[in-house]
């Protein structure tokens, strides 16, 4: 602390009594108030009289004019306040716009030179990206320096990646700082079942900053235009939003209108279109849940998930095609010698929130010739053989952990490993998993779905990578009766990859989303699991 106070010749430096008397002397006669401690951005460079030396710094700044030399020739500064003003504009522009606030407490010199519009241009650049030319918000009057606080930093905590709170179907958001506006666009699958295709989005809602002072929200839902809106965050990784003009959201031909555009939006088709019964019902019990939530949305948090180089594919977001309701967004992810993938967005049977799929990376499945694979009853037969085996290996496991227990209440003395025991088993453990790594990218298998499995896109690939055993997750409306099944996980290549469900005798062909999203990145692996099981938690 005392060589920063000398640095900025606030402190015991020699000589530094006398300037300090001066400058109280000059400060008093100019009735300057004591510095506010808010910590806020916003009061960075703001308020404080100004003094005859500050006055001086000041018009270098602008004039761009040299700082003398204080004393002796060539003397080497003892104060910051001795730098040129330029430089000091260069060092204040290096530092994170939240320290700020606290550089300009230290005097009126500071604060002065935060005033400089070239210091919150390179923050908002380099902290959130604004590449836009800001030079031209001084035609409306609105400084960089209150768009880093009253727009970037006052809603900074929203950014990234979030799941609405629409009963079972959730939903993917993004929210961006997009030029001068920060965007909430929310990610729709293509049209079923067109997996492949890029995915789509809208805007929900977006903040800006142009000719008020203060941050306008505005509703991007319907179609009549942006309109009045309202944003609580509620907490760090919750906030809502608020429609305050929902006649913007209605149409004039009344709920049959919105309805056939919605169909249009959501499916790519019209409902004539449409001849399956049960799926005409599954549509519109979507549209009548989710208008109820025009008005008034909540969002939690949601993570990527964290890779390793030990995974068998990227980790990441992927959509999927789930029969009758259509395509839905799984986000894939890696735990030991599991995968798990878990539903962003979800449907009436299985909601988003609960794990679709779950693969058993120590059990790689060997699938008979293209020939013995057509016949679904050699398939079934293989996959049953494995969840057997599985099964056992857990009996077993359980039966060895009992014996353990009951051998350590016995003893006295923990009792040594006998050969062959855990040590053993442990490198078993291990060669089975550098066998699965090993079988990474292993050459290419011709693949075919058996004779009577069911998919809703045909143009699957014919050649996978590597199989294994794993479960999938089936219930009733209402996600009633909730069991995990026996399936198949086929492995296509680093973007694609499927799931027979062997009990539905469907399959489920997922495409990886390639969106490069910002601020989306787990702090950590114990955050990311957490999370997950915060939004299984309240889907059930």
């Amino acid at each position: 602390m005392a060589v920063c106070a000398r640095l900025c010749g606030v402190g015991p430096a020699r000589g530094c009594r006398r300037r300090g008397a001066a400058r109280e002397q000059r400060r008093g006669a100019a009735g300057d108030s004591e510095p506010d401690t808010d910590t806020d951005p916003e009061e960075a460079g703001g308020g404080g009289g100004a003094a005859t030396e500050d006055e001086e710094v000041a018009e270098r700044i602008e004039g761009g004019r040299p700082a003398p030399h204080p004393g002796e020739a060539g003397r080497a500064p003892l104060s910051l306040l001795e730098l040129p003003p330029e430089l000091l504009v260069q060092i204040f522009g290096s530092l994170p716009g939240t320290d700020l606030p606290s550089l300009a407490r230290v005097c009126t010199t500071f604060r002065r030179i935060l005033r400089t519009d070239t210091i919150w241009r390179r923050r908002c650049r380099e902290e959130y990206g604004v590449c836009e030319n800001l030079r031209k918000l001084e035609i409306t009057g609105v400084s960089c320096r209150d768009v880093y606080a009253k727009l970037l930093h006052r809603y900074r905590h929203i950014l990234g990646l979030w799941q609405p709170d629409i009963g079972p179907y959730g939903g993917l958001l993004n929210v961006v700082v997009d030029g001068l506006f920060i965007i909430g666009w929310m990610y729709l699958p293509p049209h079923d079942p067109h997996v492949d295709d890029p995915m789509r989005f809208k805007p929900l809602f977006r903040i800006h900053l142009m000719e008020r002072k203060c941050a306008t929200v505005e509703c991007m839902y319907g179609h009549k235009g942006p309109h009045n809106g309202h944003i609580q965050i509620v907490k760090k990784d919750e906030f809502s939003t608020k429609c305050n003009q929902t006649d913007h959201h209605r149409m004039s031909g009344g709920r049959q209108e919105e309805f056939r555009t919605w169909l249009r939006e959501e499916w790519g088709r019209t409902l004539e279109d449409i001849f399956h019964e049960h799926m005409q019902e599954l549509i519109l019990m979507k549209f009548i849940y989710t208008s109820q939530y025009d008005n008034c949305l909540t969002y939690r948090r949601i993570y990527l998930p964290p890779s390793s180089p030990d995974d068998l594919i990227k980790p990441g977001l992927f959509k999927g095609t789930y029969g009758s309701h259509g395509l839905e967004i799984v986000m894939l992810s890696f735990h030991g010698k599991k995968a798990k993938g878990t539903k962003i967005t979800g449907d009436p049977n299985i909601p988003a929130g609960q794990q679709t799929v779950e693969i058993d990376l120590a059990h790689p499945l060997q699938l008979p010739d293209i020939e013995n694979l057509r016949d679904f009853s050699e398939l079934s037969r293989i996959v049953l053989e494995v969840q057997e085996q599985i099964r056992r290996e857990e009996e077993e496991k359980e039966h060895k952990q009992e014996e353990d227990d009951r051998s350590q209440q016995a003893a006295s003395q923990p009792a040594a490993k006998p050969e062959g025991g855990e040590g053993a088993e442990g490198e078993e453990t291990t060669a089975g998993s550098e066998g699965a790594t090993q079988d990474k990218a292993p050459a290419s298998h011709p693949f075919v779905l058996p004779m009577g499995v069911i998919s809703r896109n045909e143009d699957y690939p014919r050649t996978c990578r590597i199989c294994f055993y794993g479960t999938g997750l089936i219930a009733g409306h209402g996600f009633t009766s909730p069991e995990r099944t026996p399936g198949v996980f086929v492995l296509f290549d680093d973007d694609r990859f499927g799931f027979i469900w062997l009990e539905l005798k469907s399959f489920s062909l997922y495409c990886r989303i390639k969106v490069s999203f910002q601020n989306a990145e787990a702090p950590s692996r114990e955050a990311f699991d957490e999370m997950l099981k915060n939004i299984q938690s309240l889907a059930t």
